[in-house]
């Protein structure tokens, strides 16, 4: 039987091989911070004026794409490929003008309206950040 001492000394060297064999898994995309403010009447936000308009802006991970759903609402995504994150793929808008993609790197395709995967082998949508607009300056932030 062990005495005060030994059980006290057991639990710690106990806890420390039960964490040892817990390896943490760089799951997603890195969390970064966001806190981006636009003014989409400028000249370079002319492609946001419209509904179903796109921009890339730095920023996030791997820089952003911002998507115009309505007059008033806006999606703004991490370009970042949730499939492997590790390899640092970056998706492109493609010629549809709908889906963002990457053939090269991680394979997958994403729809511009919410991020979600339309082509895997990604399971997971494109990271998202919060938007409000005010008419004016679009607001992007986590």
């Amino acid at each position: 039987m062990l005495n005060m001492t030994g059980r006290l000394l057991v639990l710690p060297i106990a806890a420390m091989l039960l964490f040892a064999g817990c390896k943490k898994d760089n799951i997603g995309v890195p969390l970064t911070n966001v806190d981006i403010n636009i003014n989409v009447n400028l000249p370079e936000y002319a492609d946001l004026a419209v509904t179903g308009g796109w921009v890339y802006l730095t920023g996030g991970s791997l820089g952003l794409i911002v998507y115009r759903n309505s007059p008033d609402q806006f999606t703004a995504m991490d370009r970042h490929c949730t499939y492997q994150p590790e390899n640092l793929c970056k998706v492109y808008v493609d010629e549809s003008q709908v889906i963002a993609r990457d053939t090269i790197c991680c394979g997958s395709a994403f729809l511009l309206l919410d991020g979600s995967v339309t082509q895997g082998p990604a399971a997971l949508g494109l990271k998202r950040y919060n938007t409000t607009f005010n008419g004016t300056t679009l607001h992007i932030f986590n």
